[in-house]
Protein backbone atom coordinates (compact mmCIF):
# COMPACT_ATOMS: atom_id res chain seq x y z
CA UNK A 1 0.00 0.00 0.00
CA UNK A 2 3.08 2.33 0.70
CA UNK A 3 4.44 1.46 -2.31
CA UNK A 4 1.25 2.33 -4.54
CA UNK A 5 0.59 5.66 -2.14
CA UNK A 6 4.35 6.89 -3.01
CA UNK A 7 4.17 6.09 -6.87
CA UNK A 8 0.55 7.96 -6.81
CA UNK A 9 1.94 11.36 -5.15
CA UNK A 10 5.20 11.09 -7.45
CA UNK A 11 3.25 10.27 -10.75
CA UNK A 12 0.94 13.72 -9.67
CA UNK A 13 3.40 16.19 -8.42
CA UNK A 14 4.66 15.02 -12.41
CA UNK A 15 1.70 15.95 -14.15
CA UNK A 16 1.52 18.51 -11.76
CA UNK A 17 4.74 19.98 -13.31
CA UNK A 18 3.49 18.81 -16.71
CA UNK A 19 0.83 21.48 -16.76
CA UNK A 20 3.03 24.24 -15.48
CA UNK A 21 5.57 23.56 -18.34
CA UNK A 22 2.48 23.39 -20.80
CA UNK A 23 1.27 27.20 -19.89
CA UNK A 24 5.11 28.26 -20.38
CA UNK A 25 4.73 26.57 -24.20
CA UNK A 26 1.51 28.25 -24.88
CA UNK A 27 2.65 30.48 -27.22
CA UNK A 28 4.83 26.99 -28.78
CA UNK A 29 3.27 24.33 -31.20
CA UNK A 30 0.90 22.29 -29.97
CA UNK A 31 2.88 19.29 -30.90
CA UNK A 32 5.32 20.31 -28.25
CA UNK A 33 2.75 20.40 -25.39
CA UNK A 34 1.73 17.15 -26.74
CA UNK A 35 4.43 15.01 -25.79
CA UNK A 36 4.82 16.92 -22.58
CA UNK A 37 1.42 15.23 -21.39
CA UNK A 38 2.12 12.30 -23.13
CA UNK A 39 5.27 12.22 -20.58
CA UNK A 40 3.47 12.69 -17.56
CA UNK A 41 0.83 9.94 -18.75
CA UNK A 42 3.95 7.79 -19.13
CA UNK A 43 5.12 8.39 -16.01
CA UNK A 44 1.54 6.59 -14.34
CA UNK A 45 3.21 3.30 -15.82
CA UNK A 46 7.07 3.99 -14.22
CA UNK A 47 7.64 4.02 -10.98
CA UNK A 48 10.50 6.00 -9.87
CA UNK A 49 11.83 3.00 -7.62
CA UNK A 50 11.93 0.92 -10.84
CA UNK A 51 14.87 3.59 -12.14
CA UNK A 52 16.06 3.80 -9.17
CA UNK A 53 16.20 -0.51 -8.82
CA UNK A 54 17.85 -0.32 -12.26
CA UNK A 55 20.84 1.99 -11.14
CA UNK A 56 20.99 0.04 -8.06
CA UNK A 57 21.97 -2.94 -10.10
CA UNK A 58 25.44 -1.15 -10.45
CA UNK A 59 28.17 -2.03 -8.30
CA UNK A 60 30.78 0.24 -8.29
CA UNK A 61 32.34 0.60 -5.00
CA UNK A 62 33.83 -1.44 -2.16
CA UNK A 63 33.04 -0.59 1.06
CA UNK A 64 30.46 -1.64 3.58
CA UNK A 65 26.95 -1.73 2.56
CA UNK A 66 25.19 0.93 3.98
CA UNK A 67 22.07 1.43 5.77
CA UNK A 68 19.93 2.76 3.09
CA UNK A 69 19.66 6.28 2.65
CA UNK A 70 15.46 8.51 3.44
CA UNK A 71 15.53 8.58 -0.20
CA UNK A 72 15.87 5.02 -1.09
CA UNK A 73 13.72 3.59 1.69
CA UNK A 74 10.99 6.06 0.23
CA UNK A 75 11.12 5.19 -3.62
CA UNK A 76 13.32 2.01 -3.83
CA UNK A 77 12.29 0.09 -0.91
CA UNK A 78 8.56 -1.33 -2.08
CA UNK A 79 10.12 -2.66 -5.17
CA UNK A 80 13.32 -4.99 -3.77
CA UNK A 81 14.62 -5.38 -0.49
CA UNK A 82 18.72 -5.68 -0.50
CA UNK A 83 19.11 -6.14 3.18
CA UNK A 84 20.35 -9.52 4.27
CA UNK A 85 16.54 -10.80 4.76
CA UNK A 86 16.07 -11.16 1.10
CA UNK A 87 18.77 -14.10 1.68
CA UNK A 88 16.51 -16.14 4.18
CA UNK A 89 12.91 -17.42 3.81
CA UNK A 90 10.74 -14.97 5.14
CA UNK A 91 7.33 -15.54 6.25
CA UNK A 92 4.58 -12.99 5.60
CA UNK A 93 3.53 -10.91 8.91
CA UNK A 94 0.21 -11.98 9.99
CA UNK A 95 -2.60 -9.53 9.92
CA UNK A 96 -5.87 -9.13 9.98
CA UNK A 97 -6.84 -5.78 8.54
CA UNK A 98 -9.33 -5.71 5.64
CA UNK A 99 -8.73 -2.24 4.21
CA UNK A 100 -6.34 -3.38 1.76
CA UNK A 101 -7.72 -6.54 0.25
CA UNK A 102 -11.28 -4.56 -0.10
CA UNK A 103 -9.00 -1.60 -1.73
CA UNK A 104 -7.99 -4.10 -3.87
CA UNK A 105 -11.24 -5.59 -4.73
CA UNK A 106 -12.82 -2.33 -5.76
CA UNK A 107 -9.63 -1.29 -7.89
CA UNK A 108 -10.35 -4.74 -9.89
CA UNK A 109 -13.84 -4.18 -10.56
CA UNK A 110 -13.44 -1.00 -11.87
CA UNK A 111 -10.75 -2.11 -13.97
CA UNK A 112 -12.40 -4.59 -15.60
CA UNK A 113 -15.60 -2.58 -16.21
CA UNK A 114 -13.35 -0.44 -17.98
CA UNK A 115 -11.92 -3.06 -20.51
CA UNK A 116 -15.04 -4.68 -20.80
CA UNK A 117 -16.53 -1.11 -21.95
CA UNK A 118 -13.91 -0.45 -23.97
CA UNK A 119 -13.53 -4.04 -25.58
CA UNK A 120 -17.14 -3.74 -26.80
CA UNK A 121 -16.74 -0.61 -28.22
CA UNK A 122 -13.44 -1.83 -30.08
CA UNK A 123 -14.97 -4.91 -31.26
CA UNK A 124 -17.68 -2.83 -32.64
CA UNK A 125 -15.70 -0.57 -34.62
CA UNK A 126 -13.77 -3.68 -35.71
CA UNK A 127 -16.64 -5.11 -37.19
CA UNK A 128 -17.45 -2.20 -38.88
CA UNK A 129 -14.14 -1.65 -40.09
CA UNK A 130 -14.31 -5.09 -41.55
CA UNK A 131 -17.62 -4.69 -43.32
CA UNK A 132 -16.83 -1.54 -45.21
CA UNK A 133 -15.67 -1.44 -48.88
CA UNK A 134 -12.73 -0.48 -49.69
CA UNK A 135 -11.86 2.40 -52.25
CA UNK A 136 -8.70 3.54 -53.94
CA UNK A 137 -8.18 6.98 -53.11
CA UNK A 138 -4.27 7.08 -53.79
CA UNK A 139 -3.45 7.91 -50.49
CA UNK A 140 -0.72 5.86 -48.39
CA UNK A 141 -3.27 3.66 -46.43
CA UNK A 142 -5.73 2.07 -46.92
CA UNK A 143 -8.97 3.50 -47.32
CA UNK A 144 -12.90 1.95 -46.91
CA UNK A 145 -16.47 3.36 -46.07
CA UNK A 146 -19.67 2.55 -44.96
CA UNK A 147 -22.87 3.71 -44.24
CA UNK A 148 -22.37 2.14 -40.30
CA UNK A 149 -19.05 4.98 -39.94
CA UNK A 150 -19.96 7.67 -38.10
CA UNK A 151 -17.31 10.83 -39.29
CA UNK A 152 -13.82 10.04 -40.79
CA UNK A 153 -11.06 8.55 -38.63
CA UNK A 154 -8.15 6.39 -38.33
CA UNK A 155 -8.93 3.04 -36.99
CA UNK A 156 -5.75 0.70 -35.96
CA UNK A 157 -2.58 0.82 -33.94
CA UNK A 158 -0.08 -1.02 -35.96
CA UNK A 159 -1.75 -1.09 -39.59
CA UNK A 160 -3.85 1.51 -39.67
CA UNK A 161 -6.32 2.52 -41.78
CA UNK A 162 -8.41 5.67 -43.08
CA UNK A 163 -12.28 4.85 -42.62
CA UNK A 164 -15.09 7.32 -44.24
CA UNK A 165 -18.36 7.45 -43.78
CA UNK A 166 -20.24 6.45 -47.29
CA UNK A 167 -21.25 9.42 -49.34
CA UNK A 168 -18.84 12.05 -47.55
CA UNK A 169 -16.92 12.79 -50.67
CA UNK A 170 -20.23 13.98 -52.54
CA UNK A 171 -21.22 16.12 -49.10
CA UNK A 172 -17.63 18.05 -48.77
CA UNK A 173 -16.19 20.15 -51.52
CA UNK A 174 -12.77 19.01 -53.10
CA UNK A 175 -10.92 21.17 -51.19
CA UNK A 176 -12.78 20.52 -47.76
CA UNK A 177 -11.93 16.88 -48.63
CA UNK A 178 -8.53 17.49 -49.24
CA UNK A 179 -8.17 19.37 -45.93
CA UNK A 180 -9.88 16.84 -43.91
CA UNK A 181 -7.85 14.13 -44.84
CA UNK A 182 -4.84 15.79 -44.35
CA UNK A 183 -5.70 15.88 -40.94
CA UNK A 184 -6.79 12.36 -40.80
CA UNK A 185 -3.14 11.55 -42.45
CA UNK A 186 -1.16 13.42 -40.00
CA UNK A 187 -2.70 11.07 -37.23
CA UNK A 188 -1.19 8.45 -39.45
CA UNK A 189 1.91 10.04 -39.62
CA UNK A 190 2.21 11.13 -35.94
CA UNK A 191 1.26 7.61 -34.46
CA UNK A 192 -1.35 8.89 -32.87
CA UNK A 193 -3.77 5.68 -31.86
CA UNK A 194 -0.28 3.85 -30.49
CA UNK A 195 0.28 6.73 -28.43
CA UNK A 196 -3.47 6.88 -27.43
CA UNK A 197 -3.46 3.24 -26.54
CA UNK A 198 -0.98 3.77 -24.31
CA UNK A 199 -2.77 6.23 -22.11
CA UNK A 200 -6.18 4.16 -22.28
CA UNK A 201 -4.09 1.75 -20.22
CA UNK A 202 -3.30 4.16 -18.06
CA UNK A 203 -7.08 5.10 -17.90
CA UNK A 204 -7.96 1.75 -17.18
CA UNK A 205 -5.36 1.10 -14.52
CA UNK A 206 -5.25 4.38 -12.63
CA UNK A 207 -8.85 4.50 -13.20
CA UNK A 208 -9.41 6.30 -9.69
CA UNK A 209 -7.19 9.42 -10.12
CA UNK A 210 -9.12 12.11 -11.79
CA UNK A 211 -5.78 13.81 -12.98
CA UNK A 212 -5.55 10.80 -15.26
CA UNK A 213 -8.78 11.41 -17.14
CA UNK A 214 -7.90 15.18 -17.05
CA UNK A 215 -4.55 14.25 -18.61
CA UNK A 216 -6.39 12.38 -21.24
CA UNK A 217 -8.30 15.24 -22.29
CA UNK A 218 -5.50 17.60 -22.49
CA UNK A 219 -3.88 14.91 -24.76
CA UNK A 220 -6.63 14.86 -27.53
CA UNK A 221 -6.77 18.70 -27.25
CA UNK A 222 -3.59 18.98 -28.15
CA UNK A 223 -3.67 16.15 -30.54
CA UNK A 224 -6.16 17.46 -32.70
CA UNK A 225 -4.68 21.26 -32.37
CA UNK A 226 -1.26 19.64 -33.60
CA UNK A 227 -2.71 18.26 -36.46
CA UNK A 228 -4.44 21.73 -37.50
CA UNK A 229 -1.68 23.62 -37.15
CA UNK A 230 -0.06 20.77 -39.70
CA UNK A 231 -2.94 21.21 -42.21
CA UNK A 232 -2.69 24.80 -42.48
CA UNK A 233 1.35 25.09 -42.32
CA UNK A 234 0.83 22.29 -45.78
CA UNK A 235 -1.15 25.14 -47.33
CA UNK A 236 -4.37 24.60 -46.96
CA UNK A 237 -7.14 27.53 -46.69
CA UNK A 238 -8.30 28.02 -42.85
CA UNK A 239 -12.03 28.88 -43.48
CA UNK A 240 -12.32 25.66 -46.21
CA UNK A 241 -10.83 23.58 -43.29
CA UNK A 242 -13.05 25.27 -40.74
CA UNK A 243 -16.01 24.92 -42.47
CA UNK A 244 -15.27 21.31 -43.79
CA UNK A 245 -14.92 20.49 -39.91
CA UNK A 246 -18.50 21.84 -39.11
CA UNK A 247 -20.00 19.96 -42.10
CA UNK A 248 -18.71 17.29 -41.01
CA UNK A 249 -20.32 17.30 -37.38
CA UNK A 250 -22.99 18.68 -39.08
CA UNK A 251 -23.48 15.56 -41.10
CA UNK A 252 -22.32 12.73 -38.35
CA UNK A 253 -21.81 11.88 -35.28
CA UNK A 254 -18.50 11.88 -33.01
CA UNK A 255 -16.22 8.31 -33.08
CA UNK A 256 -17.60 6.30 -30.08
CA UNK A 257 -13.55 5.19 -28.88
CA UNK A 258 -10.92 7.09 -27.90
CA UNK A 259 -8.60 5.33 -29.89
CA UNK A 260 -9.91 6.78 -33.15
CA UNK A 261 -8.35 9.76 -34.08
CA UNK A 262 -11.05 11.80 -35.57
CA UNK A 263 -11.41 15.01 -36.70
CA UNK A 264 -13.88 16.39 -34.69
CA UNK A 265 -12.15 15.79 -31.72
CA UNK A 266 -11.27 18.02 -28.65
CA UNK A 267 -12.82 21.61 -27.93
CA UNK A 268 -14.21 21.98 -31.35
CA UNK A 269 -15.18 25.90 -30.62
CA UNK A 270 -11.68 26.73 -29.67
CA UNK A 271 -10.58 24.59 -32.40
CA UNK A 272 -12.24 26.27 -34.79
CA UNK A 273 -11.53 29.66 -33.37
CA UNK A 274 -7.84 28.66 -33.52
CA UNK A 275 -7.97 27.67 -37.32
CA UNK A 276 -9.45 31.21 -38.01
CA UNK A 277 -6.83 33.08 -36.12
CA UNK A 278 -4.33 30.87 -38.02
CA UNK A 279 -1.59 32.41 -35.74
CA UNK A 280 1.85 30.76 -36.78
CA UNK A 281 2.65 29.05 -33.60
CA UNK A 282 6.40 29.39 -32.66
CA UNK A 283 8.92 26.72 -33.16
CA UNK A 284 11.15 25.55 -30.19
CA UNK A 285 14.41 27.91 -29.66
CA UNK A 286 18.04 26.36 -29.35
CA UNK A 287 18.04 27.15 -25.85
CA UNK A 288 14.39 25.61 -24.81
CA UNK A 289 15.24 22.68 -26.76
CA UNK A 290 18.33 21.89 -24.80
CA UNK A 291 16.24 22.60 -21.53
CA UNK A 292 13.69 20.40 -22.89
CA UNK A 293 16.31 17.58 -23.29
CA UNK A 294 17.81 18.24 -19.80
CA UNK A 295 14.94 17.97 -18.12
CA UNK A 296 13.76 14.89 -20.11
CA UNK A 297 17.24 13.30 -19.17
CA UNK A 298 17.18 14.60 -15.41
CA UNK A 299 13.82 12.78 -15.44
CA UNK A 300 15.15 9.35 -16.45
CA UNK A 301 18.91 9.52 -15.22
CA UNK A 302 17.96 10.99 -11.97
CA UNK A 303 16.37 8.19 -10.13
CA UNK A 304 19.19 5.83 -12.11
CA UNK A 305 22.01 7.84 -10.34
CA UNK A 306 20.29 7.56 -7.07
CA UNK A 307 20.22 3.46 -7.38
CA UNK A 308 24.05 3.65 -8.55
CA UNK A 309 25.21 6.03 -6.19
CA UNK A 310 23.24 4.03 -3.47
CA UNK A 311 23.95 0.66 -4.53
CA UNK A 312 24.97 -1.97 -2.03
CA UNK A 313 28.59 -1.87 -2.45
CA UNK A 314 30.29 -5.03 -3.39
CA UNK A 315 33.49 -5.97 -4.98
CA UNK A 316 33.73 -7.68 -9.00
CA UNK A 317 33.82 -11.47 -7.91
CA UNK A 318 31.28 -11.09 -5.19
CA UNK A 319 28.26 -13.28 -6.14
CA UNK A 320 25.04 -11.39 -5.84
CA UNK A 321 21.75 -14.07 -4.10
CA UNK A 322 21.70 -16.83 -2.21
CA UNK A 323 24.79 -17.94 -0.10
CA UNK A 324 25.25 -20.87 2.31
CA UNK A 325 28.00 -22.99 4.04
CA UNK A 326 29.39 -25.94 2.38
CA UNK A 327 29.99 -28.08 5.19
CA UNK A 328 27.76 -27.54 8.56
CA UNK A 329 27.36 -29.34 12.19
CA UNK A 330 24.76 -28.90 13.88
CA UNK A 331 24.41 -31.25 17.40
CA UNK A 332 22.98 -30.34 21.05
CA UNK A 333 25.23 -29.29 23.35
CA UNK A 334 26.38 -31.93 26.26
CA UNK A 335 24.77 -31.31 29.37
CA UNK A 336 26.91 -30.31 32.30
CA UNK A 337 29.67 -28.40 29.78
CA UNK A 338 29.67 -24.63 30.80
CA UNK A 339 32.06 -23.80 28.39
CA UNK A 340 29.95 -21.46 26.00
CA UNK A 341 31.49 -19.91 22.71
CA UNK A 342 29.29 -16.45 21.40
CA UNK A 343 28.66 -16.80 17.66
CA UNK A 344 32.31 -15.64 16.31
CA UNK A 345 32.56 -15.34 12.56
CA UNK A 346 36.31 -16.48 11.56
CA UNK A 347 38.58 -16.03 8.74
CA UNK A 348 38.30 -19.12 6.05
CA UNK A 349 34.55 -18.73 6.01
CA UNK A 350 34.77 -20.61 9.46
CA UNK A 351 31.68 -19.64 11.58
CA UNK A 352 31.68 -21.72 15.64
CA UNK A 353 28.91 -21.08 18.19
CA UNK A 354 27.86 -22.59 21.69
CA UNK A 355 25.24 -20.71 23.27
CA UNK A 356 21.43 -20.36 23.10
CA UNK A 357 19.96 -20.27 19.77
CA UNK A 358 18.34 -16.56 19.88
CA UNK A 359 21.56 -15.50 20.67
CA UNK A 360 22.31 -17.37 17.41
CA UNK A 361 19.73 -15.83 15.47
CA UNK A 362 20.51 -12.29 16.98
CA UNK A 363 23.84 -12.89 15.39
CA UNK A 364 22.60 -13.77 11.98
CA UNK A 365 20.58 -10.71 11.87
CA UNK A 366 23.17 -8.34 13.04
CA UNK A 367 21.39 -7.75 16.26
CA UNK A 368 23.47 -8.13 19.75
CA UNK A 369 21.82 -10.84 22.10
CA UNK A 370 21.00 -7.73 24.69
CA UNK A 371 18.64 -6.04 22.18
CA UNK A 372 15.04 -7.62 23.14
CA UNK A 373 13.14 -4.59 21.50
CA UNK A 374 14.74 -5.22 18.35
CA UNK A 375 14.24 -9.49 17.69
CA UNK A 376 10.51 -10.67 19.40
CA UNK A 377 8.17 -13.40 19.03
CA UNK A 378 10.69 -16.28 20.32
CA UNK A 379 9.39 -19.05 22.06
CA UNK A 380 10.43 -19.64 25.48
CA UNK A 381 12.79 -22.66 24.53
CA UNK A 382 15.03 -20.46 22.46
CA UNK A 383 16.66 -18.68 25.48
CA UNK A 384 17.22 -21.25 27.69
CA UNK A 385 20.28 -23.51 28.20
CA UNK A 386 18.96 -26.52 26.72
CA UNK A 387 18.98 -24.63 23.72
CA UNK A 388 22.13 -24.78 23.41
CA UNK A 389 23.57 -25.96 20.14
CA UNK A 390 27.22 -26.75 19.37
CA UNK A 391 27.05 -25.54 15.43
CA UNK A 392 30.54 -25.27 13.23
CA UNK A 393 30.36 -24.77 9.35
CA UNK A 394 32.39 -23.86 7.32
CA UNK A 395 31.87 -21.73 3.67
CA UNK A 396 33.35 -20.63 0.71
CA UNK A 397 34.42 -16.90 0.95
CA UNK A 398 36.04 -14.98 -1.72
CA UNK A 399 40.03 -13.58 -1.07
CA UNK A 400 39.93 -9.76 -0.54
CA UNK A 401 37.05 -8.86 1.11
CA UNK A 402 37.19 -6.48 4.13
CA UNK A 403 35.96 -7.77 7.48
CA UNK A 404 32.79 -5.98 7.42
CA UNK A 405 31.95 -7.54 3.88
CA UNK A 406 33.21 -10.96 4.93
CA UNK A 407 30.99 -10.82 8.20
CA UNK A 408 28.22 -9.45 5.98
CA UNK A 409 28.21 -12.57 3.84
CA UNK A 410 28.47 -14.77 6.45
CA UNK A 411 25.59 -13.68 8.07
CA UNK A 412 23.42 -14.22 5.16
CA UNK A 413 25.30 -18.05 5.05
CA UNK A 414 24.10 -18.20 8.89
CA UNK A 415 20.62 -17.51 7.78
CA UNK A 416 20.14 -19.89 5.55
CA UNK A 417 21.40 -22.45 7.71
CA UNK A 418 18.97 -21.52 10.48
CA UNK A 419 16.05 -21.68 7.95
CA UNK A 420 17.66 -25.18 6.92
CA UNK A 421 18.28 -26.77 10.29
CA UNK A 422 15.67 -24.67 12.38
CA UNK A 423 12.85 -24.11 9.80
CA UNK A 424 13.87 -19.99 11.27
CA UNK A 425 10.84 -18.48 9.19
CA UNK A 426 10.92 -14.27 10.47
CA UNK A 427 9.52 -11.53 9.26
CA UNK A 428 10.47 -7.73 9.60
CA UNK A 429 8.48 -4.77 10.77
CA UNK A 430 8.83 -0.96 11.41
CA UNK A 431 7.84 0.57 14.52
CA UNK A 432 7.80 3.69 16.07
CA UNK A 433 9.20 3.34 19.59
CA UNK A 434 11.44 5.37 22.39
CA UNK A 435 14.69 5.19 21.12
CA UNK A 436 18.16 6.81 21.58
CA UNK A 437 19.48 9.08 18.84
CA UNK A 438 23.33 9.97 19.00
CA UNK A 439 24.27 13.53 17.93
CA UNK A 440 27.10 15.72 17.99
CA UNK A 441 27.28 17.66 20.92
CA UNK A 442 27.55 21.74 21.85
CA UNK A 443 31.30 22.31 20.31
CA UNK A 444 31.58 19.36 17.91
CA UNK A 445 33.03 16.12 18.36
CA UNK A 446 36.25 15.14 20.04
CA UNK A 447 37.36 11.79 17.65
CA UNK A 448 40.41 10.51 17.16
CA UNK A 449 41.26 9.86 13.66
CA UNK A 450 42.12 6.10 12.90
CA UNK A 451 45.62 5.19 11.96
CA UNK A 452 44.45 3.46 8.37
CA UNK A 453 41.53 4.34 6.22
CA UNK A 454 39.05 1.98 4.82
CA UNK A 455 40.69 0.74 1.74
CA UNK A 456 43.81 -0.17 3.43
CA UNK A 457 42.12 -2.49 6.53
CA UNK A 458 43.94 -5.29 6.94
CA UNK A 459 42.22 -8.95 6.78
CA UNK A 460 41.15 -10.44 10.11
CA UNK A 461 38.74 -11.51 12.77
CA UNK A 462 35.78 -9.41 14.02
CA UNK A 463 37.70 -9.36 17.72
CA UNK A 464 41.28 -9.13 16.89
CA UNK A 465 42.26 -6.93 19.66
CA UNK A 466 42.53 -3.12 18.56
CA UNK A 467 46.09 -2.68 19.79
CA UNK A 468 47.94 -5.15 17.40
CA UNK A 469 49.63 -3.75 14.58
CA UNK A 470 47.87 -5.48 12.17
CA UNK A 471 44.20 -5.40 14.05
CA UNK A 472 40.79 -5.59 12.15
CA UNK A 473 39.03 -2.95 11.54
CA UNK A 474 35.21 -2.42 12.65
CA UNK A 475 36.19 -4.63 15.32
CA UNK A 476 35.80 -3.84 18.96
CA UNK A 477 36.87 -4.95 22.70
CA UNK A 478 35.57 -4.39 25.94
CA UNK A 479 31.98 -3.04 27.24
CA UNK A 480 30.38 -1.05 29.64
CA UNK A 481 32.23 -1.45 33.01
CA UNK A 482 35.34 -3.13 31.24
CA UNK A 483 35.96 -0.35 28.50
CA UNK A 484 35.44 -0.25 24.81
CA UNK A 485 38.59 -0.56 22.46
CA UNK A 486 38.65 0.37 18.59
CA UNK A 487 41.30 0.69 16.01
CA UNK A 488 39.12 1.80 13.55
CA UNK A 489 35.57 2.22 13.65
CA UNK A 490 32.32 4.42 12.18
CA UNK A 491 29.74 5.51 14.15
CA UNK A 492 27.14 2.96 12.50
CA UNK A 493 30.07 0.42 14.33
CA UNK A 494 29.64 2.31 17.23
CA UNK A 495 25.84 2.54 17.94
CA UNK A 496 25.58 -0.98 17.24
CA UNK A 497 27.80 -2.25 19.59
CA UNK A 498 27.14 0.15 22.37
CA UNK A 499 23.57 -0.49 21.57
CA UNK A 500 24.52 -3.98 23.08
CA UNK A 501 23.99 -2.15 26.40
CA UNK A 502 21.39 0.65 26.62
CA UNK A 503 17.83 0.26 27.41
CA UNK A 504 16.12 1.18 23.92
CA UNK A 505 17.75 1.27 20.26
CA UNK A 506 20.36 3.77 19.97
CA UNK A 507 20.38 5.17 16.05
CA UNK A 508 22.99 7.29 14.48
CA UNK A 509 22.45 10.81 13.69
CA UNK A 510 25.46 12.37 13.80
CA UNK A 511 26.15 12.75 10.24
CA UNK A 512 29.78 11.52 10.99
CA UNK A 513 31.31 9.89 8.16
CA UNK A 514 35.29 8.05 8.21
CA UNK A 515 36.51 5.53 10.37
CA UNK A 516 38.23 6.40 14.17
CA UNK A 517 39.90 5.54 17.08
CA UNK A 518 37.23 4.54 20.30
CA UNK A 519 39.23 4.55 23.98
CA UNK A 520 36.48 4.84 26.60
CA UNK A 521 35.92 4.59 30.07
CA UNK A 522 33.71 2.19 31.66
CA UNK A 523 30.24 3.28 32.32
CA UNK A 524 27.72 1.80 34.87
CA UNK A 525 25.26 -0.66 33.29
CA UNK A 526 21.64 0.94 32.57
CA UNK A 527 19.13 -0.39 35.16
CA UNK A 528 16.75 1.00 37.47
CA UNK A 529 18.17 0.76 40.86
CA UNK A 530 21.34 2.22 41.57
CA UNK A 531 24.85 -0.45 40.71
CA UNK A 532 25.75 -2.04 44.81
CA UNK A 533 28.86 0.02 46.06
CA UNK A 534 31.41 -2.54 46.58
CA UNK A 535 31.68 -4.15 43.32
CA UNK A 536 34.87 -3.19 41.45
CA UNK A 537 36.16 -3.35 37.80
CA UNK A 538 39.96 -2.80 37.29
CA UNK A 539 40.24 -1.36 40.73
CA UNK A 540 37.47 0.98 39.93
CA UNK A 541 34.35 0.73 42.22
CA UNK A 542 31.38 0.37 39.30
CA UNK A 543 29.32 2.51 40.85
CA UNK A 544 31.61 5.48 40.84
CA UNK A 545 31.72 4.93 37.29
CA UNK A 546 30.13 7.51 34.62
CA UNK A 547 26.83 7.11 33.05
CA UNK A 548 26.83 5.80 29.06
CA UNK A 549 25.46 9.31 28.84
CA UNK A 550 28.74 10.98 30.33
CA UNK A 551 31.32 8.88 28.61
CA UNK A 552 30.07 9.88 24.76
CA UNK A 553 30.07 13.57 26.14
CA UNK A 554 33.63 13.04 26.47
CA UNK A 555 33.32 12.44 23.00
CA UNK A 556 31.70 15.28 22.03
CA UNK A 557 28.69 13.54 21.31
CA UNK A 558 25.57 13.16 23.27
CA UNK A 559 22.20 10.94 23.27
CA UNK A 560 18.88 12.30 22.99
CA UNK A 561 16.21 10.30 24.18
CA UNK A 562 13.78 10.80 21.66
CA UNK A 563 10.52 8.39 19.58
CA UNK A 564 11.78 7.11 15.84
CA UNK A 565 11.08 4.24 13.31
CA UNK A 566 13.24 1.54 14.02
CA UNK A 567 13.53 -2.09 11.84
CA UNK A 568 12.55 -4.84 14.35
CA UNK A 569 12.25 -8.70 13.69
CA UNK A 570 9.47 -10.92 14.66
CA UNK A 571 9.80 -14.73 14.53
CA UNK A 572 7.15 -16.75 13.30
CA UNK A 573 8.40 -20.02 13.63
CA UNK A 574 11.42 -22.35 14.63
CA UNK A 575 12.04 -25.36 15.68
CA UNK A 576 14.51 -27.97 17.18
CA UNK A 577 16.72 -29.66 14.89
CA UNK A 578 17.59 -33.35 14.32
CA UNK A 579 21.16 -33.86 14.99
CA UNK A 580 23.19 -33.33 11.53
Amino acid sequence: MEAILNHLWQSTVFAGLAWLLTLALKRNRAETRYWVWFAASMKFLVPLAVLVALGSQVSWRVATPPSAPTVVEQIAQPFGDTSPLGAVRVSAPAGTNPIPELLGLVWAAGFVAIGIKWGHRWTQMNADARKARAIEMGLAVPVRTSAALREPGVFGVLRPILLLPEGITDRLTEAQLDAILAHELCHVRRRDNLATAMHMVVEAVFWFHPLVWWTGARLMEERERACDEEVLRTGNDAQTYAEGILKVCELYLESPLECVAGVSGANLNKRIEDIMANRIARGLSAGTKMLLACAGMLVVAGPIAIGIVNAPPIRAQALAGHFEFEVASVKPHRPGDDQFVAPEFLPGGRFVSRTPLFIVVAAAYDLLPNRGSRLTGAPDWLRRRDSVFDIEATGMIPTGLSDQARNERMRMMLQDLLADRFKLKLHRETKEMPVYSLVVAKGGPKLQKADIEEKDCPEGTFLSDPGEPNAACHGFMGGQVRKIHARAVDMADLVSYVENWTDRPLLDKTGIKGLYHIETTGWQPMQVAPFPSGQKQDGVDIADLPTIFEVFEQLGLKMESTKDKVDVYVIDHIEKPTAN
